[in-house]
């Protein structure tokens, strides 16, 4: 007879395997809960027209990319919402601003890591537009 036969109390049994599911988790959406109706952002926020000339939002987004808040960009249509999300992920990684304004980058905005959408979250908190179906209408393809 061996020890093992004896049922000493001081072996380990032996353990059963787990199994654990190793999926990825979900990706948080780019633009899910971005858009929202005019005023629909609780005070106090940086709100910004961003309606106005390229250049000039251009310089805003650069430093707005580094300040330790975010903003609510306020516009009047969705091709226009689109360019700022582009060029606000654009501020955030150094790239060229102006040309995501006038030619947003599509496949590298859905190829983007959950950082880097946590990232840009926190600098774009939201947009607002009174044509608020329209943004998300053109944001829609930011999902696809």
């Amino acid at each position: 007879m061996t020890h093992d036969d004896h049922g000493d109390p001081h072996q380990t049994p032996t353990a059963e395997p787990v199994l654990v599911s190793l999926s990825t988790p979900a990706r948080r959406s780019l633009v899910a809960g971005l858009v929202r109706p005019t005023g629909g952002t609780p005070d106090p926020v940086e709100r910004v027209d961003v309606d106005i000339p390229d250049p000039d939002l251009a310089a805003y987004l650069a430093g707005i990319a580094h300040a330790d808040h975010g903003f609510v960009a306020v516009t009047t249509n969705g091709p226009r919402a689109l360019a700022v999300l582009a060029a606000t992920v654009a501020a955030l990684c150094g790239d060229d601003i102006p040309t995501a304004l006038t030619a947003p980058d599509l496949t590298f905005l859905k190829s983007l890591k959950p950082a880097a959408i946590e990232a840009t979250r926190t600098v774009l908190l939201a947009i607002e537009s009174p044509a608020a179906q329209e943004v998300v209408d053109a944001l829609r393809v930011v999902d696809a």
